[in-house]
């Protein structure tokens, strides 16, 4: 049941992060920076702090308890994902919610799946979660083969992108992704892939943070929600930092207050798209909780992540006028997903 539990968490979070980014579609007249940073606030600073309240007893008092060190590398690990988090918003811009999510993620997974377990042997003397641990037990290996599977599914949807980009004009490329950039796209979303995954090291460095809030009578399933207000102040700084510095290269420190745009609802979507895409990580938490955050935790909320991004890809028309051979080949790579998102579960279920 823990493992099912921990599924059903992931997928909501994955559904969420999947999702975040429809709401930005309706922000009007604004630049890519202003509309980012506005969502932005609230993901990495509003709603985490309002979670922490409402869920962890003296999460003030259990941060400021906390060693200096496990702040400091918290912090700047979180600072380090930032900029993942922020190139990955340029990975949706120039390739779509689609194609987008699948490459940058399927870095991301790799990364972000086998980090913690290697830094548990280089730093603990538990083995249990563990690389080591994971390679000698079969239930580990299963995992790790998800892993595999799931970079594999991962490479096929990148492949069908290619092949879309290649029997697609621009100006039917453009009509769903309005500044559709395969080369440009590509090279952000690796590198934006490979920074985020730095979000499964932060948790793993805050291990300290999660202990003291459960400690302090907060419920396990919300036991991350002390650690992600240090993780996400990290990814804020630097968002911040960028967005305000293309502000100012683009003079567009006016959309903030411009009447000539719909200000009510630029703000009220930016919002929305903002505390849809913290909710990811408030369910990851959860889900966390049930599978521990190894492989198990991370791959599966990627996979979420990436099988709801590409249904919105659907809905959203961004295939549209592809051959039959290159839809065959995206529902494929979703299909392998979907398997490996099986099996991580089923070998999770051997804890």
């Amino acid at each position: 049941m823990q493992a099912l539990f921990g599924l059903i968490f992931h997928f909501i979070g994955g559904f969420a992060s999947g999702s975040f980014y429809i709401p930005y579609k309706k922000v009007k007249g604004w630049s890519w920076e202003s509309y980012w940073i506005v969502g932005g606030i609230f993901s990495w600073l509003f709603v985490p702090v309002i979670s922490a309240w409402l869920t962890v007893p003296g999460f003030v008092n259990i941060i400021i308890n906390t060693n200096s060190s496990t702040l400091f590398w918290t912090y700047f690990l979180g600072a380090m994902w930032g900029i993942g988090g922020l190139t990955f918003g340029l990975a949706m811009r120039y390739l779509g919610m689609s194609l987008g999510m699948s490459v940058a993620l399927g870095f991301c997974s790799a990364f972000g799946a086998l980090i913690p377990p290697v830094y548990q042997d280089i730093t603990s003397d538990d083995p249990t979660g563990s690389f080591t641990y994971m390679m000698s037990h079969t239930g580990g290996l299963i995992v790790l083969l998800g892993v595999v599977v799931c970079l594999i599914g991962i490479a096929i949807c990148g492949k069908a992108g290619v092949r879309k980009e290649a029997e697609l004009s621009t100006a039917q490329k453009q009509e769903s992704v309005k500044e559709f950039n395969l080369k440009k796209g590509l090279l952000v979303a690796v590198f934006s892939g490979i920074m985020s995954a730095c979000m499964s090291f932060a948790i793993t460095a805050g291990h300290d943070l999660s202990d003291a809030a459960e400690a302090a009578g907060a419920n396990p399933l919300f036991r991350n929600n002390a650690t992600f207000i240090v993780v996400m102040l990290g990814g804020l700084t630097t968002n911040f930092i960028w967005c305000m510095i293309l502000n100012y290269r683009n003079k567009s420190f006016g959309d903030y207050t411009s009447k000539q745009t719909p200000l009510t609802q630029n703000y009220i979507f930016s919002a929305l798209a903002g505390t849809t895409w913290f909710m990811q990580y408030f369910f990851y938490g959860m889900g966390e909780s049930k599978l521990g955050n190894g492989a198990s935790s991370w791959i599966l909320h990627m996979a979420f992540i990436i099988l709801v991004s590409n249904m919105w890809g659907f809905l959203y028309k961004e295939w549209k006028g592809v051959s039959r051979k290159t839809l065959g080949t995206i529902l494929t790579g979703i299909a392998i997903i979907i398997l490996s998102v099986i099996l991580v579960g089923y070998g999770n279920s051997f804890k």
